[in-house]
């Protein structure tokens, strides 16, 4: 396949919204659970530290953890992105499914800690129970594997092989397979830490790291460090750079 430069004009424009949608989802992943255990250090907001991120949900935080789930829930839907035979590697068929799957976390929640009175539970499903938080954890599951899947399956096609540019050791496939092989670890690590009590807190640190590591990966899709000079051949393996006071591009599949 030949890649040949090209200036950037007012068709372009769609390269660069895609650029920023997943720029955007990759930002509120990584935000989420930096934000609401900020603010739970904050006395002005009265919430407490919780055992995992879904259970802010009964805090004063609710509308940060819903509002982000929801956001990225629409981004991941609007996202329209490359179809493939193979259903591991359909990025708008998976991105379409995560995003139910975001909607599904937000409006089922995780069974409360502490005992509710059902008149005052606000939720879509106002009947706690044991069964809820399987609900909302079999929603959140299937989101990270599918997170996982994208970095690992589908962000990993359409590079430019410049034959001149060597393969670095932060070239974007490696990065995307390490972000997308460490949602998988963090997430094993879950119900394991919960089970042996390995320290407090444990759910709410991996499912962080698993937040961080689905970010990071879109955060390189989405080019947030730039992809001209030095990072252009070393993360990208693409000569980028401005010609004639124009931005100039190697535009791939997928990018």
């Amino acid at each position: 396949m030949k890649y040949e430069p090209m200036t950037v004009r007012g068709d372009d424009n769609d390269v660069f919204t895609y650029r920023r949608i997943r720029k955007a989802i990759g930002w509120l992943g990584i935000a989420l659970p930096l934000v609401l255990v900020c603010f739970s250090f904050i006395p002005f907001f009265k919430t407490e530290l919780q055992p995992s991120i879904s259970h802010y949900y009964y805090t004063n935080l609710r509308e940060l953890f819903t509002g982000t789930l929801f956001a990225v829930g629409l981004f991941l839907i609007r996202y329209k992105g490359h179809v493939n035979r193979s259903f591991f590697r359909n990025d708008s068929l998976l991105t379409n499914l995560a995003g139910i799957m975001a909607f599904g976390a937000a409006l089922v929640p995780t069974a409360p800690e502490y005992r509710v009175d059902p008149e005052k539970l606000f939720t879509l499903i106002p009947y706690p129970g044991e069964w809820l938080s399987w609900l909302h954890y079999g929603f959140a599951a299937a989101l990270f594997l599918i997170f996982a899947n994208l970095a690992i399956n589908v962000f990993t096609i359409g590079q430019a092989r410049n034959e001149d540019i060597p393969v670095s050791a932060v070239n974007e496939n490696k990065i995307y397979r390490i972000c997308g092989y460490s949602i998988l670890i963090f997430m094993a690590m879950v119900p394991i830490s919960d089970g042996f009590d390995l320290f407090n807190y444990s759910t709410l640190v991996f499912e962080a790291l698993s937040l961080f590591a689905f970010g990071i990966a879109w955060l390189i899709k989405g080019r947030a460090l730039g992809d001209t000079g030095k990072i252009g051949r070393m993360v990208y393996r693409e000569h980028n750079g401005k010609t004639a006071g124009a931005k100039r591009y190697y535009i791939a599949d997928g990018h």
